[in-house]
């Protein structure tokens, strides 16, 4: 499952560009990964500002599309802007079935804007269209509603309640996987069209 990925970045919507991270977004993320309230969503702890800079080190150097595990994660910037306010992060789960798993993560300063919907719906359109996924899904924390709602503004099923499925510092977490398929993806836009 191989795409020239150049020419489909950036890419974007009315308000929203998405775009490879750089050296210059290391505050922007550092601002809200470094969050207790993002990270508990996450499974993981508060990311340090170190540990920013490796990350941003990272995704500005790119990645391949082509054998499982291998990931493309935007910076997530309002059109005229330089600040970055999240991200959104596909993952080929399976090249062979051609399924990946879209997540984001986004400044709690910026919430309550539509943004987390909107990069996700042009994120989403992008696998589909332009990398031939033909199965998105997402996975995340049952107590993530914000999520859930864009999952569901997004059109996608919930297929999965995953109970106490992780450890997060003392903490079982459930989970849920939400998923369309590209064949449905492609009805429900015919429809809004």
């Amino acid at each position: 499952m191989t795409a020239p990925l150049l020419p489909l970045l950036p890419f974007g919507t009315e308000r929203l560009l998405l775009r490879p991270f750089t050296p210059d977004d290391l505050d922007d993320l550092y601002a809200y990964q470094s969050l207790p309230e993002v990270a508990r969503y996450l499974y993981r702890p508060p990311l340090t500002r170190e540990q920013c800079a490796q990350s941003v080190t990272r995704r500005a150097a790119g990645t391949a599309w082509a054998e499982d595990g291998d990931d493309l994660v935007f910076a997530v910037c309002p059109v005229g802007e330089a600040k970055v306010v999240g991200e959104v992060v596909l993952k080929l789960a399976s090249a062979r079935a051609r399924q990946a798993e879209i997540g984001w993560t986004f400044n709690p300063a910026y919430g309550g804007r539509g943004y987390a919907t909107e990069a996700a719906r042009a994120t989403a359109a992008l696998a589909f269209a332009e990398l031939g996924v033909h199965r998105l899904f997402a996975r995340l924390d049952v107590l993530n509603t914000g999520s859930v709602r864009v999952c569901e503004r997004l059109g996608m099923r919930r297929e999965a309640h995953l109970v106490e499925n992780d450890l997060d510092d003392g903490r079982w977490g459930s989970e849920y996987v939400y998923a369309t398929l590209a064949r449905e993806w492609k009805a429900v836009r015919a429809q809004q069209a």
